[in-house]
C-alpha cells in the first residue's frame, strides 16, 4: 500500500509558477514509476507527465511540454512538480499517481495503482 499527499497548490497570476510535492508513505517508491494527473471541472482526467524510477527520463503532454518539469528525491520519497509560465487554462486539481504507467511511462488504466486526493491550482488572467 501507498498513500500519496499531494501539496503547493493556490492561486497563482498567468505567468507565474507553483512546485507541486507529493509525498508518498507506506513502502519506499524508488522502484516505481511515478506521475500527475490534472481534471479541470467540467472535464476529463488528464495525464500532464511521469517520471521514471531513477528521475532520467521523463515523459510530458504536449499541452506543457517546456513549461513543466517533473522531478523525484527517492530519498526523500517524494515526487514534485514544478510549473512555470502557468495559464488559466492550467487551472484544475492536480493528482499524483504511482504505479498506473506502463514501461514507457504512458498510463494504463489496466493499473491497479494509487492516487492521491488532489491539490487545487488556480491560475488567474
Amino acid at each position: 500500500q501507498v498513500q500519496l499527499v499531494e501539496s503547493g497548490g493556490g492561486l497563482v497570476q498567468a505567468g507565474g509558477s507553483l512546485r507541486l510535492s507529493c509525498a508518498a508513505s507506506g513502502r519506499t517508491i524508488s522502484t516505481t514509476i511515478m506521475g500527475w494527473f490534472r481534471q479541470a471541472p467540467g472535464k476529463e482526467r488528464e495525464y500532464v507527465g511521469a517520471i521514471n524510477w531513477s528521475g532520467g527520463i521523463t515523459r510530458y503532454a504536449d499541452s506543457v511540454k517546456g513549461r513543466f518539469t517533473i522531478s523525484r528525491d527517492n530519498a526523500k520519497n517524494t515526487v514534485y512538480l514544478q510549473m512555470n509560465s502557468l495559464k488559466p487554462e492550467d487551472t484544475a486539481v492536480y493528482y499524483c499517481a504511482a504505479d498506473v504507467f506502463t514501461f514507457g511511462l504512458s498510463y494504463s488504466s489496466n493499473r491497479n495503482g494509487y492516487w492521491g486526493r488532489g491539490t487545487q491550482v488556480t491560475v488567474s488572467s
